[in-house]
C-alpha cells in the first residue's frame, strides 16, 4: 500500500503533462506530494526523512519552474535528489553508520563487507542516474525527459533493487535462507 501511495504523485505528474503541460503537471506534483505526505502520516503515523527531502525539492524546484515559467528547474530536481541520496549514503558510510544497513539490518544479518558493497553500489547507481538525467534533460526533448523520469528511472531503480536483493540473498547466512 505504501509503495502505491509513493507513486501517485508521479502518475499524476505524468498524466497531466500528457494532457496539459509541464507547468500544470508540476503544480499538481507539488500538491500531490503534499497530500501524499499527509496521507502517509494519517495511515502510518510517521513520515520518512526521504519523503520530506523529496517534498522540499519538489516544492522549491517546482515552485521555481512555475514562477519563472522555466522547465529546467523541475528537471534539476531529479539530479539534485539523486546527488543527495548518493551523498547521504557516502557520508553515513564514512561515519560508520551505513544508511542501507540501518534500513535493512534489522531484518538481515550480513557481513560488513557485503553492506559496504551494497552501499557503494547504490552510491554509484544514484550518481550515474543523476548524470544521465542531466544528459536526457538537456540533450533530448521535454517529453522524452518526462518519459525517462517516470518510466526509465523507475524501471532502472526496480531492476537495481532486484539485483541488490539477489546479491543479498547470495550472501545471507545459510540458516536464514
Amino acid at each position: 500500500m505504501k509503495q502505491l501511495i509513493d507513486f501517485i504523485p508521479l502518475i499524476i505528474f505524468f498524466a497531466l503533462f500528457k494532457f496539459y503541460d509541464i507547468y500544470v503537471a508540476t503544480g499538481a506534483l507539488i500538491a500531490a506530494t503534499a497530500v501524499q505526505i499527509a496521507v502517509t502520516y494519517l495511515i502510518y503515523k510517521k513520515i520518512e526523512k526521504i519523503q520530506l527531502i523529496t517534498f522540499a525539492l519538489v516544492a522549491v524546484f517546482g515552485g521555481m519552474t512555475i514562477a519563472l515559467h522555466d522547465a529546467d528547474f523541475i528537471k534539476w530536481k531529479v539530479t539534485i535528489l539523486y546527488v543527495v541520496f548518493a551523498a547521504g549514503l557516502t557520508i553515513s558510510h564514512l561515519m560508520g553508520k551505513s544508511a542501507i544497513k540501518s534500513m535493512l539490518g534489522k531484518e538481515l544479518t550480513l557481513p560488513e563487507h557485503v553492506w559496504a558493497k551494497i552501499n557503494w553500489a547504490w552510491v554509484v547507481f544514484f550518481s550515474v542516474c543523476a548524470v544521465i538525467n542531466i544528459y536526457v534533460a538537456y540533450r533530448l526533448p521535454l517529453d522524452v525527459w518526462v518519459n525517462f523520469k517516470v518510466f526509465g528511472l523507475l524501471i532502472a531503480t526496480f531492476v537495481y533493487t532486484l539485483f541488490t536483493g539477489l546479491y543479498i540473498y547470495k550472501h545471507m547466512p545459510k540458516e536464514s535462507k
